[in-house]
């Protein structure tokens, strides 16, 4: 909220007339107009921001006044002026038929304040042609007494404008800045730029004579600058090196997608490049037996430096680009000296390998030259998990060019689904990079590497550890992961998510205070995680790969031991995503389940029911996503009520279920009810139905004859007309049972209609609802031909098509009438 002082200036700059408004833009035109800008120009500036910015509606200024205000901001050389100008002008539109104007007196390059405002404000394409075309004429500007970083920001702004309409830039633009980028990437100065420094007695500064650059061990370097050499002092040549390289990679994927030539010509090229690179290569083996024993990458960059000349510029920045990269790779196998030197190796290695990733990509013949290269640096990061964030973009070189190079890749793999996930679930900066890499390549990861859909219980270890942050990833990538072989470990794993987060807290607890405290948190959990008794329990849960088992046979025993942590933020957390990845679980398997697979699940689910780690809301929406797809399940295949129905009908003759599992109970009385016929699957027989009917007679008996079990709460009244019509379905099936039902029924209406809330029912409306429902069963059921079609439909006239039966005259007269009222 403002304050009451803040709070009346800007309803002031609300509420100033246009009358005055005008007079106050003249008036900062005048004050303008000066080179010296005083005290009373400066608050001028800053009240009008303060109108512009407070004003509901956008204020337009004056064609002068922007004019004048565009003009000082491109001209200006003072920072905290160039702030003000642009503050002000990005609260207005450019006064309408104003064409911008990019050409300054000074000749020096924009300024990034000026290049932001310029770039907000052109809309249309021949503007941003235009902006890009001066800004890449200023890249050709060289001022001595400039500041260093007057190029520098010219380059991020051409990125910006790449990624929001790269078609903007015209095949000159691109030409130009290839040639830029490849001077600068290749031919920056190797010496140091200008230090000072004070030796001995003197006091006064006195000039240090630059020396070549250094590696970041402190040796000298002996080839071309990069952004991982060291020196004191950096020329304007070598800044523009390192910003060079932090756009390579975008400017690659950009200037690709611009036409540049035909494909004859580029294809051509590629020949010549490859003709040239295997002569270089020829000519270098028999004139310098060096690079052919040592293999470094100095020799194989001077040998292909002459043949690239003769490249077109897109071609001979690809070339320049490799050779760059492969200098950083080499260059980071030396120890550096400083810590953060080290983190600065990585995130270079990071980019250097995406970048020959790309150029492989656009071009399939320098796969056989970056390969070995790749090879290398992963054999030599493989065993340290801490360059997990330079492994990542290597194992996405190894999935795009390992079939074409006919490399073994199953050691990559194995690190990147085994080692990182088991031993680095923690790292939100790796499960980020893991699973957007797994997202991005789920069409290659599932056609070409078998451990993938085997996986997941380590995978699940980073939506156990963090399950808000990765939640949309695996919503995502479940589905990839349900196959027939899978599904039935994949749902056991879901389900038991809460207790694997709870094993992966005590296992780092474990790790970092091996010695437990007697009034630690997690004191009797941590005593169990240390019991060799219970370890299986929690190595199953920790397991690598899928395949050792479906679930635990101890399952009870385990949620005893993890009693404590049920109330664990990260393990309440990962009990909140069950249910969301349950659904997509379920929308998948359907797709590839068969009979024997879906008979399989309602079998899992009906015993899981009862097996879930005790966290309240857990169950209540766990069992309520259980009803739901086991009703899907079965209306699917109808047939699967009298395959299952041994476990459906030990499942609803359990009268404890419809105290606690209030939901599935009453979904499996539906199912029975339902589907337990003949016209649903030949193998049902009048012993099924009989034997299905005493036992939700019952369930029915015991919950409307008793109170409920102590702690329980009475039967929802759902739950009890469910079984009445579940009953009376039975019936009509077999009408050996209706007077049985009838009498049954009977009683239960004339006990409750006896007036006063039931034991079983306190709610008098309840109650009234369950005899009336009694009474339309009783009655239906003195005409059974009439309950049999009424209770269970036949699909025809539950689901009728009527308006699309040719037999019938429905659909002609709705095609006369909609004749009709075309007419009209």
């Amino acid at each position: 909220m403002y304050s009451h002082g803040s709070e009346s200036l800007i309803q002031q700059a609300r509420d100033i007339q246009d009358a005055e408004l005008q007079r106050f833009f003249s008036r900062i035109v005048k004050l303008t107009q000066g080179r010296d800008f005083g005290h009373e120009t400066i608050d001028s500036l800053q009240r009008l921001h303060l109108i512009l910015s407070a004003s509901r509606t956008t204020r337009m200024l004056p064609t002068e006044l922007y004019a004048r205000l565009l003009s000082l901001l491109l001209s200006s050389s003072v920072e905290q002026l160039q702030v003000l100008f642009s503050a002000v002008l990005r609260e207005t539109l450019p006064p309408s038929g104003t064409k911008l104007n990019y050409s300054q007196d000074t000749g020096s390059p924009l300024n990034s304040h000026a290049v932001g405002l310029l770039l907000s404000q052109t809309v249309l394409k021949d503007d941003l042609s235009s902006l890009c075309g001066h800004l890449l004429q200023s890249l050709e500007c060289r001022s001595a007494d400039g500041p260093v970083h007057s190029l520098t920001h010219t380059l991020p702004v051409i990125s910006t404008i790449l990624s929001h309409n790269p078609d903007c830039l015209t095949e000159d633009h691109v030409t130009l800045l290839n040639k830029k980028l490849v001077d600068w990437l290749r031919y920056a100065s190797t010496q140091q730029g200008g230090g000072t420094s004070s030796v001995g007695f003197f006091t006064g500064p006195r000039i240090r004579q630059p020396g070549p650059v250094t590696e970041l061990d402190g040796s000298v370097s002996g080839d071309f600058f990069t952004v991982l050499c060291v020196g004191q002092g950096f020329t304007e040549d070598q800044w523009m090196n390192v910003h060079s390289f932090s756009l390579l990679r975008h400017w690659l994927l950009a200037s690709d997608s611009i036409s540049n030539g035909n494909a004859l010509a580029e294809a051509a090229s590629r020949l010549q490049l490859s003709l040239s690179l295997s002569h270089s290569h020829s000519f270098s083996h028999s004139t310098d037996d060096r690079s052919e024993v040592d293999g470094s990458v100095v020799s194989m960059v001077s040998a292909t430096s002459s043949s690239s000349r003769l490249l077109p510029p897109k071609e001979r920045l690809r070339e320049k680009a490799f050779q760059y990269c492969q200098r950083l790779i080499e260059q980071s196998d030396r120890k550096a000296q400083k810590r953060v030197d080290t983190e600065l190796q990585k995130a270079c290695l990071v980019e250097a390998v995406c970048i020959l990733d790309h150029v492989c990509m656009e071009d399939v013949s320098q796969v056989y030259r970056a390969f070995p290269c790749v090879k290398a640096l992963y054999g030599r990061l493989s065993t340290d998990l801490a360059y997990a964030r330079v492994l990542m973009p290597i194992a996405q070189f190894y999935l795009n060019h390992g079939e074409l190079a006919a490399v073994e890749c199953e050691s990559v793999w194995k690190l990147v689904f085994g080692r990182f996930p088991a031993e680095l679930f923690n790292e939100p900066y790796l499960a980020h990079e893991l699973l957007r890499f797994t997202r991005l390549n789920l069409e290659h990861l599932r056609a070409r590497v078998p451990q993938y859909t085997h996986a997941f219980p380590n995978l699940l270890k980073f939506l156990a550890w963090d399950s808000p942050a990765v939640l949309e990833d695996f919503i995502d990538l479940l589905p990839s992961l349900v196959t027939p072989g899978t599904a039935v470990e994949l749902l056991h794993s879901l389900l038991d998510l809460p207790c694997l987060s709870a094993t992966l807290i005590l296992q780092l607890r474990l790790a970092f205070s091996p010695i437990s405290e007697a009034a630690g948190r997690a004191h009797l959990s941590l005593e169990a995680f240390r019991n060799p008794s219970y370890r299986g329990l929690f190595l199953f849960l920790l397991r690598g790969e899928a395949g050792s088992g479906d679930t635990i046979a101890r399952l009870g025993k385990l949620h005893e031991l993890l009693a404590e942590a049920v109330d664990w933020p990260r393990v309440v957390q990962s009990a909140q995503a069950v249910p969301v990845l349950l659904h997509v679980y379920f929308n998948a398997v359907v797709t590839v389940a068969n009979d024997n697979l879906l008979a399989q699940l309602i079998s899992v689910l009906l015993e899981r029911s009862s097996l879930l780690f005790n966290i309240p809301m857990y169950l209540k929406e766990t069992h309520r996503v259980f009803s739901c797809h086991l009703l899907r399940f079965c209306k699917l295949r109808p047939s699967l009520v009298v395959g299952q129905s041994h476990e459906l009908l030990e499942f609803a003759g359990t009268t404890a279920n419809a105290y606690s599992k209030e939901a599935v109970f009453t979904n499996v009385v539906w199912l029975l009810g339902e589907y337990l016929s003949v016209t649903s699957d030949a193998r049902c027989s009048v012993e099924l139905i009989t034997s299905c009917f005493e036992s939700l007679e019952a369930v029915l008996f015991e919950v409307t004859s008793s109170a409920p079990p102590p702690g329980e709460s009475p039967v929802a009244p759902r739950v009890i007309t469910s079984l009445m019509s579940a009953l009376a379905k039975l019936a009509s099936r077999s009408h050996d049972l209706i007077p049985r039902v009838s009498l049954f029924l009977s009683k239960l209406c004339s006990a409750a209609g006896r007036g006063g809330p039931a034991v079983w029912c306190p709610s008098e409306d309840d109650l009234v609802a369950i005899v009336t429902r009694g009474e339309e069963l009783c009655s239906l059921l003195k005409l059974p031909g009439v309950a049999q079609s009424v209770l269970t439909p036949p699909p025809s006239v539950s689901a009728p098509r009527w308006h699309r039966d040719v037999n019938v005259a429905l659909p002609y007269q709705l095609r006369t009438l909609t004749g009709l009222a075309h007419l009209h």
